[in-house]
């Protein structure tokens, strides 16, 4: 085997060294250099050491992307966005699942955080003091998607107002006796946010005494069903649900079917995700659209960015969404 290095590079195609260096490191190199060294890779097949490159620019050319749970629908929606951009800019991603385990989030972030990626973007779920605390001492760039942290790159979407405008969309079909299935407050975005966009939305219908009706899941489907369950026990007149998910919404409705119960002529149902899930349940489940795949895009610019120029200046991004009226809202 007969190993060709850099130098038998510069023979080859008549130029320096340092040409060939800065021709693999996109920096300047003239246009004619640039076909001869060209044309002597094609035909030798040459690649750079990564290991030797990262010596030379102190970068490794990867991006680590943390995140919750590599099963979930919105999730692998912002995942493909980000490899829209780390592709097309030539960043390869290394993906972290921490299994909705805030102290896994914790110890990706220290192996990130010692240079072995030039740059974080973090899925957050339930940020502690101690995430704050480490993101603010982190000595590589990061971004997190779906918190709006203070002083932090956040790309995160508009929970108040989504659960606020499904909770008048229930009441303006009738809806009087309303009930709220939700996650953790823990979790700031998808658990305190949607919950007081629906607590507000009746507040300014002078009905909040409903805002108390409501009952804590997790985020899987059976989680849903099970919640369902307690809403119908406590709640035994209740004619609308907003679930603070599309997965839970198809858990409810999934509980409601087994029981008899007419949806959305008796009750009717929202979720947040527009997730395929919700698209092949009967009725087919209303909800918001988020436009997940943007997010992820956005991330990876912002990311790159600061990995190229860590002077930039913080960005927050809040991206929108589109409520989507479908089969559990709409009576025969």
């Amino acid at each position: 085997m007969i190993l060709i290095t850099i130098k038998d590079i510069a023979l080859k195609a008549g130029v320096s060294t340092a040409a060939v260096s800065r021709y693999f490191n996109n920096g300047y190199v003239s246009e004619d250099k640039r076909k001869a060294i060209k044309k002597v890779v094609d035909e030798t097949g040459f690649l750079p050491s990564q290991h030797a490159r990262t010596l030379r620019t102190r970068k490794t050319g990867l991006i680590g992307v943390i995140l919750p749970r590599i099963s979930s629908n919105s999730i692998s929606k912002m995942v493909s966005g980000i490899l829209k951009v780390t592709d097309r800019e030539e960043y390869k991603i290394l993906l972290a699942n921490t299994l909705n385990e805030p102290e896994r989030e914790l110890e990706y972030l220290k192996i990130f955080n010692e240079k072995q990626v030039d740059g974080v973007i973090l899925f957050g779920t339930i940020l502690t003091d101690k995430h704050s605390e480490f993101i603010s001492q982190m000595k590589i760039p990061i971004v997190v998607v779906g918190q709006n942290i203070k002083g932090v790159n956040s790309v995160y979407h508009d929970e108040y107002h989504v659960t606020y405008d499904l909770t008048k969309l229930l009441l303006s079909k009738g809806c009087k006796n309303m009930a709220y299935i939700g996650v953790t407050f823990k979790d700031k975005a998808v658990g305190l946010e949607r919950y007081k966009g629906y607590r507000d939305a009746l507040k300014d219908e002078g009905l909040e005494e409903f805002s108390k009706r409501k009952q804590l899941s997790g985020f899987d489907m059976m989680d849903g069903y099970n919640s369902m369950k307690k809403i119908i026990k406590n709640y035994p007149d209740v004619d609308g649900v907003v679930a603070a998910t599309d997965t839970i919404g198809v858990g409810a409705i999934k509980y409601l079917e087994e029981n008899n119960y007419d949806i959305p002529n008796q009750i009717m149902i929202t979720g947040v995700g527009n997730s395929n899930l919700g698209n092949v349940t009967s009725p087919s489940l209303t909800t918001a659209r988020y436009y997940f795949e943007e997010s992820g895009v956005k991330a990876a610019e912002i990311i790159i960015k600061h990995i190229r120029n860590q002077k930039s200046a913080i960005e927050q991004v809040m991206i929108g969404y589109e409520i989507l009226e479908k089969g559990s809202t709409v009576k025969s």
